[in-house]
């Protein structure tokens, strides 16, 4: 078995978590591909999978292995549909980072679309909303709020989300609306913060085409924004969110809009994409797909 023929069985068996289902996905014999993964292990000199009797998992170094394997199949692929006059209907695996209301409410009740026009690609969907390491994980593309501090990154804007600041009646009742920006310092916020950084959003307004920052009180931070929505149905405090995200609590009464005479900055929607993937056949038709999605699903 050569290298790549190797590299994509150790790939599938990481991703299956079994020698047997990767074995049969490669129409080959389970005994075949034992012998390959031993033979691959004595090469390299290191241990890349650890058995179990219920599950093959990856070793620490096998972890490494298999997102280069995974960056160095993927070149592979693209490198042959650049040739091929069928890139159109790409082929291979299409690793996505898609979460929270952006993938349940926009993305996945489409994606049967997507999958019929091009029945050759897979999709493997990497969920959560931390940000994840696009190059290191080995993932083509992720679909984020807010603009990448990462320059390496390729950016496409897919929609710009009007915000607003709402809290519950119970929490009004308690503490009062605020009718103006400076009344929100006498105020308590839900909290939120980016995993393994210790960042407290203020509230953003515009005022004279210029964003200003107004900080509240806080004294519970999450770092979900599903958590940050169910906070403010509890009356924990006031939020800042995309409007369409509670749309449907603002309609029951659930949640209340304040300061409706000011104007809060719009939040970007982008597709993120590493610098290498930009030619990438698979990318550039879930990019351009994805943003007639967003195009459709905010038109006015």
């Amino acid at each position: 078995m050569d290298r790549l023929e190797a590299m994509r069985l150790f790939t599938q068996i990481v991703d299956l978590g079994s020698f047997t289902k990767a074995a049969g996905l490669l129409e080959m014999p389970r005994a075949t591909a034992t012998h390959a993964m031993q033979e691959l292990e004595q090469r390299l000199g290191v241990r890349l999978l650890e058995r179990t009797t219920r599950k093959v998992k990856p070793t620490l170094d096998g972890r490494g292995f298999y997102e280069r394997c995974c960056r160095i199949l993927a070149d592979v692929e693209d490198a042959e549909a650049s040739l091929d006059l069928g890139s159109a209907n790409p082929t291979g695996v299409l690793r996505l980072g898609l979460h929270g209301t952006h993938a349940t409410q926009i993305i996945l009740p489409r994606l049967a679309e997507f999958r019929q026009r091009y029945p050759r690609l897979d999709i493997a969907i990497s969920s959560g909303d931390r940000l994840v390491d696009l190059v290191g994980e080995g993932i083509d593309c992720v679909v984020r709020i807010g603009v990448p501090k990462d320059s390496s990154l390729v950016a496409k804007r897919l929609a710009s989300l009007p915000e607003i600041i709402c809290a519950s009646p119970e929490y009004l009742a308690r503490c009062g609306t605020p009718l103006v920006p400076a009344d929100l310092g006498a105020h308590q916020a839900v909290g939120f913060f980016t995993r393994n950084h210790d960042i407290q959003y203020p509230f953003t307004l515009l005022q004279g085409g210029q964003v200003k920052e107004y900080k509240a009180g806080s004294w519970i931070a999450v770092d979900s924004a599903d958590s940050y929505t169910h906070c403010a149905l509890l009356g924990f405090g006031l939020i800042q969110v995309p409007r369409f995200r509670v749309e449907q609590y603002l309609q029951t009464g659930q949640l209340v809009a304040v300061l409706n005479d000011q104007t809060c900055p719009e939040l970007p929607v982008m597709a993120l994409y590493p610098s290498h993937n930009q030619l990438s056949p698979r990318v550039k038709v879930f990019v351009e797909w994805v943003s007639k999605v967003y195009a459709e699903h905010f038109a006015c």
